[in-house]
């Protein structure tokens, strides 16, 4: 048993108590699905998932370095391909001005929707998820974790 930890503000000379805090207490888990992942420097703990998402949310935080970069990517701004096709002369004429004054980066004019970076992002964590799922220890330990959560789920309907 973990003993509990007062904390205290001085107020003139006298200390007077501000915060408790419980080891055991923020240890403790409610009834339900969890997720707690520790890596260097820290843990994450996710409460009440549904078991489905929790290889994807593994693999969400695990990939959260490549999911940026694949959100930066798929929300890159770019050039709206109908605008394109459909250029005059002129118009290409000036599109070409506008690119040599403002560079290569000007070529790009549109912005892809929240839609398809939402769905690059998901291909991203779906990719990871996999890579995780490839190691044997990860899957059986994701397989019994599965059982659980149906044991867990049997258990509540007969609790209801």
């Amino acid at each position: 048993m973990t003993e509990k930890i007062i904390y205290y503000i001085k107020e003139g000379s006298r200390y007077k108590p501000v915060h408790e805090y419980d080891q055991g207490l923020m240890d403790s888990f409610s009834k339900g699905t969890h997720l707690v992942q520790v890596y260097p420097g820290g843990s994450s703990r996710r409460y009440n998932i549904d078991p489905a998402y929790a290889p994807m949310i593994a693999a969400g935080r695990v990939a959260e370095d490549k999911i940026s970069e694949v959100i930066m990517k798929a929300t890159d701004l770019r050039r709206n391909y109908k605008m394109a096709k459909k250029m005059t002369p002129g118009q290409l004429k000036a599109w070409n001005k506008l690119i040599k004054e403002f560079g290569e980066d000007a070529r790009a004019l549109e912005w892809p929707s929240a839609r398809e970076a939402c769905e690059e992002a998901v291909k991203a964590m779906s990719i990871e998820a996999d890579k995780l799922l490839e190691h044997p220890a990860v899957r059986k330990a994701y397989d019994h974790f599965m059982l659980m959560c149906q044991l867990t789920k049997e258990s509540n309907k007969n609790e209801n």
